[in-house]
């Protein structure tokens, strides 16, 4: 999927591996992680492929930069991967799993941890107020300015799951308190 991102982005315009962390950092980090080491081994790995094309770029008293564009081929997997009928629903969601295995632990613990969670979401949503600055600094890039509805679109799931997990989270914590207990027949 990193690869499929990193080529969405340099699908917009060309850049250095430092401004696509950029773009990670100001957007695209509330719905996908990658570190700076990843971007650059992908970014490797998309060159060896032949989907991305590097220019070294001369600075004075710097290093040189590499530019990274998108290549025809670049163009047609990335096509070709948004045209994939698989709808990208994970069932793989590591906090239920969690969550499904958390009876072996004091319920204490358990509302601590639901305490957490809501706390990191209600901070991570707060951070999605700059979003939409920086949608609209970097949709001034592009030629086709209904690209970054899409961005819109991203960023309200993005709020809205937010919101979910804010609210399931004080739910777990409101029935741990009352000790809320499943009935059993027998």
């Amino acid at each position: 999927m990193l690869k499929h991102g990193i080529l969405g982005l340099l699908n917009y315009y060309e850049m250095t591996g430092y401004e696509i962390m950029g773009v990670f950092r100001d957007s695209l980090r509330f719905f996908w992680n990658a570190q700076t080491s990843q971007i650059y081994r992908e970014l490797q790995t998309l060159e060896r492929q032949g989907w991305v094309e590097k220019t070294r770029v001369p600075q004075q008293g710097k290093p040189d930069k590499n530019v990274y564009a998108i290549t025809k081929n670049g163009k047609e997997e990335l096509l070709g991967w948004l045209a994939n009928d698989e709808l990208g629903m994970n069932l793989r969601v590591p906090i239920l799993m969690k969550v499904f295995f958390m009876g072996e632990r004091e319920r204490e613990e358990n509302i601590g941890y639901f305490t957490a969670l809501k706390s990191y979401c209600e901070m991570f949503l707060a951070g999605l107020d700059e979003v939409p600055k920086h949608i609209k600094t970097y949709s001034e890039f592009l030629d086709d300015k209904e690209k970054a509805l899409y961005w819109e679109m991203t960023v309200e799931y993005g709020r809205r799951n937010l919101e979910m997990h804010i609210n399931w989270a004080q739910s777990c914590m409101e029935r741990l308190q009352k000790k809320d207990v499943p009935e059993t027949d027998g």
